[in-house]
């Protein structure tokens, strides 16, 4: 975790949103030893798109547990840390909130009790922000809208929250040809409602895109079968330092391209090192 927390040190002052999610290392899995195979929880800098940190789980369902310890890592004084439905806890708000940071936090069906009441206090209240984007491209249209409603009149809703600020409805709809289809999801926060939610909880997904898919494309991480002692999670950290180094080289080049290229050519090797 060195690597991370100095990288971290170097970018302080740029941070403005952390992305964190999980991934599974699913050929980790040893069935000799009768052991699953090993989940990655993860912090992805949006703004300087490298990774910030890592820690092990044995299932997803322990991300509950792993996300406030990621969170000690992070100097998160100042950012913004969004997490999908997984890491929506009381106590993780309130942690980020301890740190001096904000938060949006997803509102899925897995904690129905809360998707119930965030609803409710959608349609109760009238938005104090409601705008909408529309993106065309690739044979689709995709509309975004955002509705912004303050924290409202339910009080142990707002007490159960530390900092609790908004409540945000995104109706997305996507047009291809004559399908259309339309979701609506939910999300807590303690920005307050005049913040670019959309934005913010779109750039949530290039933790996806730009780690978790490079990561099995250009490292084929899902194919490794390193699985002794603590092999898997170690080669998991390397993995992510050579793709902050390999991302800090602004070339035109992709970074397949780039990894081979470090393995070809020793000049190039090092002042890649030299980031």
């Amino acid at each position: 975790m060195s690597f991370t927390a100095n990288t971290l040190k170097d970018s302080k002052g740029l941070e403005h949103v952390i992305a964190i999610d999980g991934k599974t290392v699913h050929v980790s899995k040893d069935n000799f030893h009768h052991t699953s195979p090993i989940h990655l929880v993860h912090a992805w800098s949006v703004e300087n798109n490298i990774c910030l940190g890592q820690i092990k789980t044995q299932t997803k369902s322990n991300e509950i547990t792993a996300i406030p310890e990621l969170l000690d890592l992070l100097d998160a004084k100042g950012s913004i840390i969004t997490i999908d439905a997984m890491g929506t806890q009381t106590a993780i708000a309130a942690k980020i909130i301890d740190k001096e940071g904000h938060y949006i936090l997803a509102v899925k069906d897995n904690q129905k009790a809360l998707r119930e009441e965030v609803e409710t206090t959608c349609n109760r209240n009238r938005s104090v922000f409601d705008y909408t984007e529309v993106e065309k491209g690739h044979g689709r249209i995709e509309t975004r809208r955002c509705e912004v409603v303050e924290k409202g009149l339910i009080v142990d809703f707002e007490n159960r929250w530390k900092g609790l600020q908004s409540i945000i409805k995104i109706t997305a709809t996507r047009e291809i040809g004559d399908k259309v289809s339309t979701e609506e999801r939910f999300y807590i926060s303690s920005l307050d409602t005049s913040q670019p939610f959309n934005q913010y909880i779109r750039n949530h997904w290039k933790i996806e895109n730009s780690l978790h898919w490079t990561l099995d494309m250009v490292f084929r991480e899902d194919e490794q079968r390193k699985r002794a002692k603590h092999a898997a999670e170690n080669f998991a950290i390397v993995r992510k330092i050579a793709l902050n180094l390999l991302k800090k080289d602004c070339g035109k080049e992709s970074l397949r391209s780039k990894r081979l290229k470090a393995g070809w050519n020793k000049e190039y090797l090092i002042d890649l090192l030299k980031f």
